[in-house]
């Protein structure tokens, strides 16, 4: 079985006051609070949700 590559994450911004999608998007990476770190495996879908929301976080490792 192959090793599946991971992506570690950081929110560095708040959802206050943002879209309902942005919201649900941190939500839906495993986010909701600041300075959080959540570790992902690295597939298009989630760099995509990593895209939408590039002003509130950060790659911390790939």
């Amino acid at each position: 079985m192959a090793k599946d590559k991971t992506i570690t994450l950081q929110q560095i911004g708040s959802p206050i006051r943002r879209e309902k999608s942005q919201r649900a998007t941190l939500i839906g990476l495993g986010l909701n609070k600041m300075n959080k770190q959540r570790q992902l495996i690295d597939t298009p879908e989630v760099r995509g949700m990593i895209n939408k929301v590039p002003h509130l976080v950060r790659i911390i490792g790939e």
